[in-house]
């Protein structure tokens, strides 16, 4: 899934291997049939043409990660689909480049349908790591955000099921949250609070924030570390 930090937790589970088309964890619902490339769920907005900047303290500096919000030509396993662009750069040099894609449907749930992933180091390309696609090789859709929060407290969902490879998952654990937005000095009331994690990786969990018709703005990773959402425009 996007990733603002590398830091997450989990073990493999039976119900995650278990998941079919139509089954995952808890309440993942069964894969859409109907799918939109807009996506304006208030907790996720992809609104084409914005720009994103996160930044996160690490101990190779400060790792900053763009995020561009574009068109995306064709599809994923013949569904129109909205793509986010992905840099991540530490101490000025760029560490990641990832092309994820998103889309909605009619009951307001975000999809992540897959992603185009590349590692670097000084400038060469080292791994293509968590790369995975619907429909390839058994890979399956994920919830990203919900439409319609009501009952999801603590019912774990999967984000993306590529066996091996990326087994991301989360649940809801908070509602009604208040933040104040490193750029802004006014308070941002209604967020929600998630917990987020690979069933593939050990270590502790991480939580994310998202603030209403800004998306994710708060990762508190493991470790300690903090990435925040530092800017935003349009």
């Amino acid at each position: 899934m996007i990733k603002l930090s590398s830091v997450q937790w989990g073990a493999v589970t039976a119900a995650l291997l278990a998941c079919s088309d139509s089954l995952g964890p808890d309440s993942t619902p069964a894969v859409p049939t109907s799918l939109q490339a807009t996506v304006t769920n208030p907790f996720f907005p992809l609104p084409l043409g914005r720009t994103q900047v996160f930044n996160t303290q690490t101990a190779d500096g400060l790792e900053v990660d763009s995020v561009f919000i574009l068109a995306a030509p064709g599809g994923i396993h013949g569904f129109p689909v909205t793509t986010v662009h992905d840099r991540v750069y530490v101490a000025g040099s760029m560490t990641e480049d990832t092309f994820d894609w998103f889309a909605q449907d009619p009951e307001g749930n975000v999809w992540y349908l897959g992603e185009d992933t590349q590692q670097y180091d000084h400038g060469v390309v080292v791994g293509t790591e968590g790369t995975w696609q619907w429909g390839v090789h058994g890979a399956l859709p994920g919830i990203i955000m919900w439409g319609d929060t009501t009952g999801k407290i603590n019912k774990l969902y999967r984000q993306e099921f590529d066996p091996g490879n990326a087994q991301d998952v989360g649940k809801l654990i908070a509602l009604n949250q208040t933040l104040i937005l490193p750029f802004d000095t006014a308070a941002v009331t209604g967020c929600i609070k998630t917990e987020e994690w690979s069933t593939l990786e050990k270590g502790p969990h991480d939580n994310k924030f998202y603030c209403p018709h800004v998306g994710t703005v708060l990762e508190i990773g493991g470790s300690g570390d903090s990435t925040k959402l530092v800017s935003v425009s349009p």
